[in-house]
C-alpha cells in the first residue's frame, strides 16, 4: 500500500508539473483569437479612401504643374528680341535723305522750283540780249546735267544700301525663327517690315531723282526750242543789215 500510495503522490506531483504546460495554450487561445481579428469590408474601404486621396493628391500635383508651365510660357511670349536693325536702317535712310538734300541748282523743294522755272524756263524774253540768252542756255544746260549726276548718285547710293538690306533680312529671319516666344517673333516681324519701308522708301528715291532729271531734260529740250524760235525770228526781222567795220588780225598787224 505504501509503494502504491507513493506512486500515486509521484504521478500527482508529476501532473502538477505538466499542468501550466498543457493549460498554458488553452489560457492563451483567447488572446491569439484576439490579434488575428480582420475585417475585409473596413480593409476594402480604407484602401478605397487611401487611392482616392492619392488621387487628388495626383491632381493637384497635375494642376500645379501646368500652371507652372503657363506661366513659363508667358514668360516667354513676353521675353522682348534680344536683336534690332533700327540703327542700320536708320542710317540707310539717312544716306539716301542726303543724297537727296544735295541735289544741284534746282533741290527737292516746290517754291524753289517756281522760282527757277520762272528765272530760266519761263518764255524768253524778246528783250534778252543775245549774251543773256546765251548765259540762259548754259544755266539749264547745267541743271540738266547736275539733275542727271544726282540721279546717278541717288542709284549709286540705294545700291550700296542692298548689301546692308541683305544682313539686316538675314539675321532678322533668323532671330524669327528662333524666336522663343510671340513677342520676339512679332518683334522680328515688324523690323523685316521696317527693312521693306527703307527698301520701298529707297526706290522712291531713286524713282524721284530719275524723274527729277528727266523733267530737267524736258524742260531744257521746250526753252531751247522757245530760244530757237527766238533766235530765228531776230535773224530773220529786217534790220540795219551789215555795217561794216575796222578788224585787227595778226596781233594789230
Amino acid at each position: 500500500m505504501k509503494s502504491l500510495s507513493s506512486t500515486t503522490r509521484a504521478l500527482v506531483l508529476a501532473t502538477s508539473l505538466l499542468a501550466p504546460v498543457i493549460l498554458s495554450p488553452v489560457s492563451t487561445a483567447p488572446a491569439l483569437a484576439w490579434r488575428i481579428v480582420f475585417d475585409p469590408s473596413n480593409y476594402a474601404q480604407n484602401v478605397l479612401t487611401a487611392a482616392r486621396s492619392l488621387e487628388q493628391i495626383t491632381h493637384q500635383i497635375t494642376s500645379l504643374q501646368n500652371e507652372a508651365q503657363m506661366l513659363i510660357n508667358q514668360a516667354r511670349n513676353l521675353a522682348g528680341l534680344p536683336f534690332s536693325a533700327l540703327q542700320q536702317i536708320q542710317q540707310s535712310v539717312a544716306r539716301t535723305q542726303s543724297l537727296l538734300g544735295e541735289a544741284k541748282n534746282i533741290a527737292f523743294d516746290v517754291q524753289q522750283i517756281d522760282r527757277m522755272f520762272q528765272q530760266n524756263y519761263a518764255a524768253i524774253p524778246m528783250s534778252a540780249t543775245e549774251q543773256q540768252l546765251v548765259a540762259g542756255a548754259r544755266s539749264r544746260w547745267q541743271n540738266t546735267v547736275g539733275g542727271l549726276q544726282d540721279a546717278l548718285r541717288v542709284q549709286a547710293g540705294v545700291v550700296g544700301n542692298i548689301d546692308s538690306n541683305r544682313g539686316q533680312i538675314s539675321a532678322l529671319i533668323g532671330q524669327s525663327q528662333n524666336a522663343t516666344g510671340a513677342l520676339q517673333a512679332a518683334q522680328a516681324g515688324n523690323q523685316l517690315l521696317a527693312v521693306q519701308s527703307q527698301q520701298l522708301s529707297d526706290l522712291i528715291a531713286v524713282i524721284s531723282a530719275n524723274g527729277r532729271a528727266g523733267a530737267l531734260t524736258e524742260a531744257e529740250r521746250s526753252a531751247a526750242a522757245a530760244q530757237g524760235r527766238e533766235q530765228r525770228r531776230r535773224f530773220l526781222t529786217p534790220g540795219a543789215g551789215y555795217q561794216a567795220g575796222s578788224a585787227r588780225m595778226f596781233n594789230g598787224n
